[in-house]
Parts: C-alpha cells; sequence; structure tokens
C-alpha cells in the first residue's frame, strides 16, 4: 500500500502537534507551501517532519512505499530538523501515546540535519536534486523505516520522481 506524506508535517484544527512550529519556520512552511484550507482559507498549523508518527503510521496501517511531497517547500532552509522521538515526562519515547492528554505532554527529540541552497522545484530525477536533499530524503527512509517510491518536487504532477514502482509486487 502507498502512503501519501508531505515532506514537513501540518495539522488542521485543535488538538495536540508536537512537531508544530510557532515561530518564523513554521510560517515559512504554510506560506511556501501553500498550507490554507482550501474552502474556509484557514491556515494549517504546519511543522518539521515527524519521522515517529510516520513511521508508527506506516507500520500500524500496511504501508509498504510512501510518496513524499513538496520537497521544494524546503528549499532555502540552511537547517532542517526532523523529529525523532519523543520526551515525555522525563522518558524518552518512540512511539505517538494513544491518549491525549499524553500526547499533549510531549516535547519533540529533534536531529537536525543541513539543508540546501539550490532549487529541487520541478526536479524530475534524482541527478536534479541537489545533495543535501537526497540525504534528507534517505534519512527520513531510514527514520520511517519505509522507502520512499515517489518523490515530488512542485505542485506539478510531472514534476515527480518514481523512485520505484509503488504497484509492483
Amino acid at each position: 500500500m502507498l502512503g501519501i506524506v508531505k515532506a514537513y508535517t501540518t495539522r488542521v484544527g485543535e488538538g495536540p502537534f508536537t512537531a508544530e512550529l510557532d515561530d518564523a519556520d513554521g510560517q515559512r512552511l504554510g506560506e511556501r507551501g501553500h498550507e490554507f484550507g482550501t474552502v474556509t482559507g484557514r491556515k494549517r498549523r504546519c511543522g518539521w517532519f515527524d519521522a515517529v508518527l510516520v513511521r508508527q503510521t506506516c507500520a500500524t496501517s500496511g504501508v509498504s512505499g510512501i510518496a513524499l511531497t513538496k520537497l521544494d517547500v524546503l528549499d532555502g532552509f540552511e537547517t532542517l530538523k526532523i523529529c525523532v522521538g519523543y520526551e515525555l515526562d522525563g522518558e524518552r519515547i518512540d512511539y505517538l501515546p494513544t491518549a491525549a492528554d499524553h500526547q499533549a505532554r510531549c516535547k519533540p527529540i529533534w536531529e537536525e540535519m543541513p539543508g540546501w541552497s539550490e532549487s529541487t522545484e520541478g526536479a524530475r530525477s534524482w541527478a536534479d536534486l541537489p545533495a543535501e536533499a537526497i540525504k534528507y530524503v534517505r534519512r527520513v527512509e531510514e527514520l520511517i523505516d519505509c522507502p520512499v517510491a515517489m518523490l515530488s518536487t512542485s505542485p506539478e504532477r510531472e514534476d515527480t520522481i518514481l523512485v520505484t514502482d509503488p504497484f509492483a509486487d
């Protein structure tokens, strides 16, 4: 089964959101990614990629490959962060607790990676990507324990890198 996930994390509405950024980086992700509701126009909450959440979702949903979208939104960040774990009441955990009150108390544990200044927009092959963008994608794969089957680099359908056929047996 193919899962679809952004190269960063968003959430609509209220509730816990461990990887949320209430700063200029979060605003930049929202603006660059056009993260506004199509009907309401309400701003989506944005944060760095939450590998814990995605790994857990892939494992429990039977996802065998992901389509990683909106890589181009990360262009120009000097440093990128990935949430690699949570701290809950002083203890490190590697899963999202089921209870909302526990989720609300989780603090992200970040891993930093260098960003890239080159544009990935419109890339259609690995050769078109900056080395740091490839390293980011490969690190995401490691952290979520699931391969990236497709990678999108703009809103245009053609701007997709097909890594593996997600529908092959």
